[in-house]
């Protein structure tokens, strides 16, 4: 019997997850190829052997997502699996459209065939975008189990950027071990905030492996999501972060939508600093779709640990970078707190900008006054360094998550801007723990 020639378009992480649930070992189907996008320079890599199971043993090529046409022209391909997310809803149907004029069918799984059960109670924190504030839901419900005495486990939406076979199962509860595993700065920005508050967190490749190491040592799984995916394992309570700054999102995006439709409760975030028009539009979009979930209102409170290095001087702000790339976020918690704080003048860095970093700017025009904090691989963090040292101004801002001085050397006096979640009013994300804390 002939096998389903397929490709799945991905971005290094749900593509790779689907494959592993749905078409590893399958005799059905012939996976050709993976196509990826999104994350610079993560083609031309190959799905190893050692994951791709015995049907592949010279592996899976993963190719640049532009060739698609060509490489279903040249292979003959039948049907295109979609499996990568924080993508607008007629961006899906763009690419929808370009695999059927090409003669293939367009697919996308579900939650069916694509969610692990696990033996320990899940916790899902999801989002509608990138850069919603789910790292810092994360955090929060981290906390409250904490509190109750339970230990827990943390598993992050993968990040797999260097050598796949090497990252099948990662295990994190240590600053070193970031340095063991040789981590990006945006793996960084997931991982250091659990390690620091006491968690064990896992990432890697193969998400079912990687649940039973974690199960092995914990009371309750966290997962937390990435890049607005839905959750990769069957959750007991799915919390799903909202932004009204994106008022209408909640409806517009690929699967940020399926997630509010799935949620048992939505946090709506940053209402301090967001319209109250704007809020209202996010609360009644999601009762429409989802009228038994909870919502609840938060706060994410900024605290900077230098004001008086940017009241009235000229300031350079970093970012968080996927939230303004692919998140389409123009500012973040680094131009916020800038500007609470009397900064003189945002400096734009463009006139400085080298390497990866000036092909980034040029792939998001819309990015504003500010620097993203791009660290996909070596290359990028050189380049972050030297731009910001370059770039003549007063002092940073970094609105990171992590300490991006103990990444790269900075010539100029920094401000550190952090930020956790603050629930306002009740119920409250402890009182929707209560069944999982007992």
């Amino acid at each position: 019997m002939s096998r389903e020639k397929i490709i799945i378009i991905g971005a290094a992480g749900r593509d790779f997850h689907n494959f592993n649930c749905v078409y590893r070992d399958n005799e059905k189907y012939e996976v050709v190829a993976f196509t990826a996008a999104q994350i610079p320079d993560i083609d031309g890599r190959a799905y190893p052997p050692e994951l791709a199971g015995k049907l592949y043993p010279n592996g899976i090529p993963i190719e640049a997502e532009e060739d698609l046409p060509r490489l279903i022209a040249e292979n003959d391909i039948e049907t295109c699996i979609f499996s990568y997310s924080d993508v607008a809803h007629e961006d899906v149907m763009h690419k929808a459209a370009l695999v059927n004029a090409c003669g293939c069918d367009f697919k996308m799984l579900g939650e069916r065939l694509t969610q692990v059960k696990s033996t320990k109670p899940v916790v899902a924190i999801c989002a509608v975008r990138t850069g919603c504030g789910k790292s810092q839901t994360t955090r929060r419900v981290s906390e409250h189990l904490q509190a109750a005495g339970l230990k827990v486990a943390a598993i992050r939406h993968p990040m797999p950027y260097g050598d796949l076979a090497k990252q099948a199962v990662q295990r994190f509860s240590t600053l070193d071990d970031l340095v063991k595993h040789e981590c990006t700065i945006e793996e960084m920005e997931e991982y250091e905030p659990h390690i620091v508050r006491g968690n064990v967190i896992f990432a890697g490749v193969d998400y079912e492996a990687i649940l039973r190491e974690a199960e092995k040592e914990c009371d309750v799984i966290l997962w937390d999501g990435g890049n607005n995916d839905t959750p990769f394992y069957k959750p007991d309570l799915h919390i799903v972060v909202a932004d009204p700054h994106r008022a209408g999102h909640e409806l517009t995006y690929y699967p940020g939508e399926t997630n509010i439709r799935l949620a048992d409760v939505v946090v709506i975030n940053k209402v301090v600093e967001a319209q109250f028009e704007q809020i209202e539009e996010v609360r009644e979009n999601v009762r429409s779709i989802n009228p038994d979930c909870v919502i609840i209102e938060a706060a994410s409170p900024l605290t900077v640990d230098n004001p008086e290095l940017i009241l009235g001087k000229n300031v350079l702000v970093v970012e968080d970078g996927p939230t303004l790339t692919h998140g389409g976020m123009t500012y973040g918690a680094g131009v916020i707190a800038a500007l609470r704080c009397g900064a003189g003048d945002l400096v734009d860095p463009r006139p400085w900008v080298t390497g990866k970093l000036a092909e980034t700017f040029e792939i998001y025009p819309e990015i504003g006054t500010l620097l993203p904090a791009m660290g996909y691989g070596d290359e990028q963090v050189a380049d972050l360094e030297k731009t910001i040292n370059a770039v003549e101004c007063d002092a940073v801002v970094i609105g990171t998550p992590i300490d991006l001085t103990r990444i790269i050397n900075i010539d100029k006096p920094v401000a550190r801007v952090s930020y956790d979640l603050q629930e306002i009013g009740s119920p409250d994300l402890r009182d929707l723990l209560a069944d999982i804390i007992g």
